[in-house]
């Protein structure tokens, strides 16, 4: 079997493997052919791929020699009778797919996988959120125009920045960890009641809505709720968000617009020369300003819309990533080295889009 690893658009600064994950895979006799430059912007050098023994070729020649192909992002480039491996948010692409499906291709999203304790060795989406979660943290204080911490000087006392986070999935658990490192006080919403627990051994503040749908049966994401609970979220995120200094956004539901936690009412009663890090960003963001790879400044607040903040950190990313490519390769291919998709395994079956020219997907089924 080839696995071929392509490079990426040029905004995407990851790589699907480093060399070291090359060499391991190579070791089980799995032939891999890299494109030239793929892993630059990740500080992988072809000659670090050719070191750890894969082949570095032009794009046409390794999509023409490779059985597998990985890219975290969806190639432009027309792809038949292969697999394809990355993340590529079939829910939102419906049509994507169904050119995959037509032109033979085999697509395995990984955003789909299951999020069991089986699957947490290839969860990117949990990987590459607790580097978001981080950079977010790291991001607002260098867009902040004021301290983290409190200080006690001889020229007066700074109070601490009071950070509020919305959602306490992977990524916000990694920031209230972060921010509670460099000092801010922190607040922390989740529709789950089930993370307060987490949120407090952390150090941070939980602040509790009644009567949420029950969202443990969502992968990690948000789930829609009732008009009269968001109705009761928003006037207690509207009291918190007037006393914040720096607010971390990252709700997201599978498929849909992100909901809107932040409203322009909010915006206008926050702080002169706060900061928003809207971590759902590509997915039309939690303000109703909010834009994907820009900084919108509104009354006063700066709101950053960066969906892809793991992109600023490419190398580990990249290992974090290629590490969970690595360990689902397994479930794919035999002791041999020959594909084996074994659909009776539910992380096969639960993130396998396309195959055979249809889309076979359960949750895209009449889309």
């Amino acid at each position: 079997m080839i696995l071929g690893v392509l490079k990426e658009p040029g905004f995407e600064t990851r790589v699907s493997l480093l060399p070291e994950t090359v060499s391991a895979l190579i070791k089980k006799n799995i032939k891999v052919v890299v494109e030239e430059g793929a892993g630059a912007n990740a500080f992988a050098a072809d000659a670090d791929y050719t070191s750890a023994g894969a082949s570095v070729k032009s794009r046409s020649e390794v999509m023409a020699a490779a059985d597998v192909l990985l890219s975290i992002h969806q190639p432009a480039d027309s792809i038949s009778n292969k697999i394809l491996i990355g993340v590529y948010q079939p829910l939102m692409n419906v049509d994507a797919m169904k050119t995959f499906a037509a032109a033979g291709t085999t697509v395995f999203s990984m955003d789909m996988l299951p999020r069991t304790t089986r699957a947490q060795s290839m969860d990117v989406l949990s990987s590459q959120a607790n580097i978001a979660g981080y950079k977010a943290v790291l991001t607002a204080a260098a867009n902040y125009g004021r301290y983290f911490p409190m200080f006690m000087t001889a020229a007066g006392s700074i109070a601490p920045a009071k950070l509020l986070i919305l959602g306490a999935g992977v990524a916000g658990l990694q920031a209230i960890a972060t921010a509670k490192r460099l000092g801010a006080v922190v607040e922390v919403f989740d529709t789950r009641p089930a993370v307060k627990e987490e949120v407090m051994s952390l150090g941070a503040k939980f602040i509790e809505v009644e009567g949420a749908a029950d969202a443990s049966a969502a992968g990690g994401y948000a789930v829609e709720q009732t008009e009269e609970y968001k109705q009761k979220q928003q006037q207690k995120i509207a009291e918190c968000a007037a006393k914040a200094d720096i607010i971390i956004t990252t709700a997201q539901i599978p498929g849909k617009k992100a909901p809107i936690l932040i409203t322009e009412e909010m915006l206008q009663n926050m702080r002169n020369g706060s900061v928003i890090i809207d971590l759902a960003a590509a997915t039309g963001g939690n303000t109703p300003f909010t834009k994907n790879n820009e900084t919108v400044l509104y009354n006063g607040v700066s709101i950053i819309g960066n969906s892809n903040l793991q992109a600023t950190m490419p190398s580990d990313a990249s290992k974090l990533y290629g590490k969970n490519i690595f360990n689902f390769l397994q479930l794919i291919i035999d002791k041999e080295a020959n594909i084996n998709l074994n659909f009776e395994d539910d992380l096969v079956k639960g993130c396998c889009i396309t195959h055979e020219g249809v889309v076979v997907h359960e949750r895209m089924q009449g889309l």
